[in-house]
């Protein structure tokens, strides 16, 4: 049986890659890549939702430990998913089992190179009007119009359902503040010059 490779292994074998990559090449193979899990993402929220419609998202996060690792999360939500730098968020019907793709968002330096470029090629347009919207929080306004529906982002969910969530169990909670932390809780006894300190 081969040995696979650890992820510390993968990401030195691809810090020492030289070669340059066109980002729209690694967006099309991170598309064939990640809709597989898409769809089961979807499909596995298909008896927990009632709804009809619902989105479902990639987001992209990075390993606080070993660099050039890039982890893919997978949600469904019921509402418009706020959104993030390196996200992915697709409409999906349960009635004709079909996924729309609402957007797709860079990293944030990405985006905002794209919002402060006034004239970009045509493949990148709706990566500039998404990038846009969000700088300018009209991202809802946005999307709405093009596609042409008008469910609601988390907030207006939220408020529109709020007695429903409250009947059905969730507790309101008051919101107190928050008490500071007392530094006069914390002695040093003793402080170790760093040249000096030895392990025993």
């Amino acid at each position: 049986m081969k040995k696979r490779q650890t992820a510390g292994e993968l990401s030195l074998k691809a810090r020492s890659d030289s070669h340059v990559y066109d980002p729209l090449e690694l967006g099309y193979a991170l598309t064939d890549d990640v809709m597989p899990n898409i769809i089961e993402c979807a499909l596995r929220h298909h008896q927990i939702f009632d709804e009809p419609e619902y989105f479902v998202c990639l987001f992209v996060a990075s390993d606080p430990l070993i660099k050039g690792v890039r982890r893919h999360k997978y949600a469904a939500f019921l509402y418009l998913p706020s959104p993030r730098p390196e996200q992915m968020c697709f409409l999906y019907n349960k009635i004709t089992g079909k996924l729309k793709r609402l957007w797709s968002l860079p990293n944030a330096a990405q985006m905002a190179m794209i919002s402060e470029t006034p004239f970009v090629e045509k493949k990148w347009r709706s990566t500039k009007a998404w990038s846009d919207a969000f700088f300018k929080g009209e991202f809802w306004e946005l999307i709405r119009k093009e596609n042409n529906f008008s469910h609601l982002s988390e907030i207006e969910f939220l408020k529109a359902n709020r007695e429903k969530l409250i009947k059905s169990g969730a507790k309101e909670c008051p919101s107190d503040f928050s008490q500071p932390f007392d530094f006069s809780k914390v002695a040093i006894n003793h402080i170790e010059d760093t040249k000096t300190a030895r392990a025993n």
